[in-house]
C-alpha cells in the first residue's frame, strides 16, 4: 500500500514540475527579421500555430500589437455596463501583451481602433458607445496620450465582436 502512494506522489510531483515547465516558457519570444515575435501564453502560441499571426511583433524600437477584440461572449449583456466590462476585458489583455514585450500603456505611441457602432452586441448610439469605450480606455491610458484614429466599420471577425484595437508602442532602449 505504501509502495501505491509513493508511485502517486511521485506522478503528481512529475505532472506539476511539467505544469511549472509549460507555464515558465512564457513569454515566448520567437527571433524574427529586425527583431522578435512576443506571444505571452498558451492561448496566443495557439493562435499563432493555427491562425498565423503573432500577438505582438517587436522591429528595432517599435513594437506591433494585433488586434484584440471587445467582445460579448454568449450569456452576457448588451447594455452600457457590460460594454464597459467587455472592453475592461480586452484592455486587460492589452496590457498582459504589452508587459509580456516589456512595455507599458505608457509607452503606447498609437491606437487604432475599429467600432460597429450599431449592432445587436451593444445597440446604443455611437455617442454612448464611444464615451463608455472611451471611459474605459482612460483607466489604462494617462497623459501624454498616444495618438488614435478610431474608424467605424460593419463586421470584425468575430461574431460577437464590438471593438478591435490595435497598438503600436516605442520599446524603450534599454
Amino acid at each position: 500500500m505504501l509502495r501505491i502512494h509513493r508511485v502517486a506522489l511521485l506522478s503528481l510531483v512529475v505532472v506539476v514540475s511539467a505544469s511549472a515547465q509549460a507555464a515558465d516558457e512564457f513569454p515566448l519570444k520567437i527571433p524574427a527579421s529586425g527583431g522578435e515575435v512576443i506571444l505571452p501564453d498558451k492561448a496566443s502560441k495557439d493562435a499563432y500555430d493555427k491562425y498565423r499571426y503573432a500577438a505582438a511583433r517587436r522591429v528595432g524600437n517599435t513594437l506591433y500589437v494585433s488586434g484584440v477584440i471587445v467582445n460579448r461572449r454568449p450569456g452576457e449583456g448588451n447594455d452600457v455596463a457590460a460594454f464597459k466590462a467587455q472592453t475592461r476585458r480586452a484592455f486587460e489583455r492589452l496590457n498582459q501583451v504589452l508587459r509580456a514585450s516589456g512595455v507599458t500603456f505608457a509607452d503606447v505611441v498609437m491606437i487604432n481602433s475599429f467600432h460597429i457602432w450599431t449592432g445587436p452586441n451593444f445597440p446604443g448610439t455611437r455617442g454612448e458607445h464611444f464615451d463608455a469605450f472611451e471611459e474605459v480606455a482612460g483607466e489604462f491610458l494617462k497623459p501624454p496620450y498616444p495618438a488614435w484614429t478610431a474608424v467605424g466599420t460593419t463586421g470584425l471577425l468575430s461574431d460577437g465582436g464590438i471593438v478591435e484595437v490595435q497598438l503600436i508602442a516605442n520599446v524603450p532602449s534599454k
